[in-house]
């Protein structure tokens, strides 16, 4: 197989952006990157999108972003896998690019969710659910998250109070990052006193949607003209149930630990070697979680990460170094391609403020569902 390379990145930034519509804000990011990786070529498009058919009306993503961004001709998909889309989205480019059939592939997440009112953005998402026996049972995905914190909670001894370093971390990272939706900090008192969705899951607790798109070159180490930094050493994906009930264990994210144990063994490397960790914190719980589940912590003591420190932007494993999804925002099948930016971000040393100091191998996951795909992946500076 080949060794491939992020070679361009581009963003909007996450927000409400009801005058612009999908292609827009999609060829944005997309020819942000494509000026970025400074390439006259492309040889795919790989689109990363969950809501558009419910929330847009619009499908057939692949071909129209190519055409919009003038690549008419070119192969182009839409990939879907919840949450996970994005992330899924980067693996097919990476898996066409190290087999191969292409040189140089253009990625992009994008996705529109405050057009609709509320009720039917919450409906589209719950999509991802089983649909015979959660979603139309009425559980939303914060619901199924709830449940999931008030197990944990019981089962580890662990109080609400003792996830605020999560929310806190993310909002204080997002101060810097001009393309996060949240750029306020927020403080332990801010978050017992916030207002409560679903117990216990407070507003705090919980990512923000948004509208927002993301987008990477990845390209062919060795193909004229572009860059071979930063590597993407290894791509990963692994699956487990869709609904919650029917896990072995719904308090430990399965999938999770399979997709990063394949990523550390493709890339030789360990939990201790990560410098930074992009993960899916869409609840505070799922922060806890993959912690865990990758390894930087045993079972049951995620929260104690955050408590010490190790979260932050100087600590052992900083993550949402650039306010996650909890404060970054999370337009769900853009999330996975952000995520991976601010990875790149922070090996070529562009995050500002909350730049990790050496950091050469960096670690993005993005989950979709609660839990059912996770796609990981880990790049490395030269």
């Amino acid at each position: 197989m080949r060794s491939v390379s992020v070679v361009g990145i581009g963003q909007t930034p996450v927000g409400e952006h009801w005058e612009r519509p999908l292609k827009d804000l999609a060829g944005d990011a997309a020819l942000a990157a494509i000026g970025d990786a400074g390439v006259d070529r492309i040889d795919g498009v790989f689109v990363g999108n969950m809501l558009s058919p419910t929330l847009n009306r619009q499908m057939h993503l692949g071909a129209l972003v190519a055409d919009w961004i003038g690549l008419r001709g070119v192969e182009a998909v839409k990939i879907e896998s919840a949450c996970g889309s994005g992330g899924s989205a980067v693996r097919a480019a990476w898996l066409a690019v190290v087999s191969g059939e292409m040189d140089i592939a253009l990625v992009v997440g994008v996705e529109k969710m405050t057009d609709t009112p509320g009720h039917d953005t919450t409906a589209a998402l719950a999509t991802a659910a089983d649909a015979d026996e959660e979603a139309d049972m009425g559980v939303s995905f914060v619901a199924l998250n709830a449940l999931l914190m008030r197990r944990y909670m019981h089962e580890h001894g662990w109080r609400h109070e003792d996830f605020a370093p999560f929310s806190i971390n993310a909002h204080a990272n997002a101060v810097a990052n001009p393309w996060a939706r949240l750029r306020e900090a927020v403080t332990a008192a801010d978050y017992a006193r916030a207002r409560m969705i679903s117990d216990p899951i407070n507003l705090l607790d919980a990512s923000p949607i948004g509208d927002g798109a993301a987008a990477l070159v990845l390209a062919a180490d060795g193909t004229k003209g572009v860059p071979g930094t930063p590597r993407v050493t290894a791509s990963a994906v692994a699956t487990d149930s869709i609904a919650v009930h029917s896990r072995h264990d719904p308090l430990w994210l399965a999938a999770a630990e399979a997709s990063a144990a394949a990523a550390y063994a493709q890339a030789g490397v360990g939990p201790g070697d990560i410098d930074v960790f992009e993960l899916h914190d869409a609840f505070s719980i799922m922060a806890a979680l993959s912690l865990e589940a990758c390894g930087f912590c045993e079972r049951g003591r995620g929260p104690r990460l955050g408590l010490d420190g190790a979260i932050a932007v100087g600590g052992s494993i900083p993550i949402a170094t650039r306010g996650g999804l909890k404060a970054r925002g999370h337009p769900v099948g853009a999330t996975g391609v952000y995520q991976i930016v601010e990875v790149v971000q922070q090996l070529r040393g562009e995050a500002g403020a909350t730049q990790v100091q050496g950091a050469r191998i960096g670690m993005a996951q993005n989950i979709g569902g609660s839990g059912a795909t996770v796609v990981t992946h880990i790049v490395q500076a030269a």
